[in-house]
Formats: structure tokens, sequence, C-alpha cells
């Protein structure tokens, strides 16, 4: 088995047009990459996600950011619902609709749990680094938790405000930033990609 690729540059380009998450991101990185650029600011396209899971999504959205020349960083991440099939799973972002209408998304999740007594959920996060040349590193992170309804809290993003992780009485959209940061799934992707690729 090869060694995992170390990231050495200065610059790293987060492959994404989402601004919650990009500050996530840059706010986990930060003591490992000396400036960011985004997707959006190169102008780069967002690719269309044509993969069948998180990992593969991950993996062709830094790809197609890489190519613009420097090491680039996508995350795929999504809401599984087991009572729901894995819905929304990769298709999270869609179930928001082209206005990103995140309410919409969550109240979409609750009509489905409709008479389901299982309320369990995980949020997934697959994080691709990918080099100009091609090569790539990726790992996938998980948190653990019950859907509450209604949302609850104003922080975070996404479907935050109804997930409340394992072992805590708040919600991802209640919780400080910081707290969230040391637990969510993201972090937990995190800490393995800087394990592998920036330590």
């Amino acid at each position: 088995m090869t060694a995992p690729r170390r990231f050495t540059g200065d610059t790293l380009v987060i492959a994404s047009h989402n601004k919650g998450k990009v500050r996530e991101i840059a706010d986990l990185l930060g003591p490992y990459a000396a400036t960011f650029t985004t997707a959006g600011e190169l102008g780069l396209p967002e690719p269309e996600e044509t993969g069948t899971s998180f990992v593969a999504n991950a993996e062709l959205k830094a790809r197609a950011a890489a190519a613009a020349g420097h090491v680039a960083l996508a995350d795929d991440s999504g809401l599984v619902v087991p009572a729901l099939n894995g819905d929304p799973g990769i298709y999270s972002a869609r179930w928001a609709g082209p206005e990103k209408d995140f309410a919409m998304a969550m109240r979409k999740v609750e009509e489905g749990l409709a008479g389901k007594s299982d309320r369990s959920a995980y949020f997934v996060c697959a994080l691709s680094l990918a080099w100009p040349d091609g090569h790539v590193e990726t790992v996938e992170g998980r948190c653990y938790g019950t859907l509450v309804w209604p949302p609850q809290g104003p922080r975070g993003f996404g479907y935050d405000p109804m997930f409340r992780p394992d072992g805590f009485d708040q919600t991802f959209g209640e919780m400080d930033p910081a707290r969230k940061h040391e637990m969510s799934h993201r972090a937990d992707a995190f800490r393995q990609l800087v394990e592998r690729c920036f330590r």
C-alpha cells in the first residue's frame, strides 16, 4: 500500500460555492494552508454530481477544481435517514431545490417520517484532496443522532436545526459553532484528512 500524499503547497482551492461550507472548511484547515481560494472566486463552474456515493461526488468535484492548477479540496456531505431508505443522502442539497430552501427540505424529511417510530439519522462527509496531476486522497466521516421537530436554533446550515447528535441535548442549529466543529461529521473527516495529508 502506498503512503498517502502530503499537502505541501501554500494555496488550497475549496471546491465549493456554498459560503457556509467554505467558512467551516477554512476554519478547520486554517493552520495548514497559507491562503484559501474557492471554486466560485476562480469562476469555476459547479460540475454535475453524477456519482452514486458521497465519495464519488467529492472526488469528482475535487478533480474538476484541481484542473485549474492548484491542489483542491472538495466535500460531499448529506443527511442519511434509515427510515427513508437512506434519503435524502447524496441528494440532500437537491431536496432543497434550486433556491436552496432547507426549511422546505426539512419539511419533506418530516413528512416522510410521519407515522414512523425510527427517527435516527446520521450525517456523512466525504472529503477529497485532488492534485492537478490527478492524484486524489479521500476520507469519510460520520456523526450519528436523532431528528427533532420543529427545527430548533438559527445556527449552522442545511439540516442542522433538526439534527440532535447522540449524547447532546441541543441540535446543531442551537450548538455553539466551536462545539459543533469538535464533533460533527465534517470534524471527523477533517481529523482523518489532517492525519493523512497535512501533519
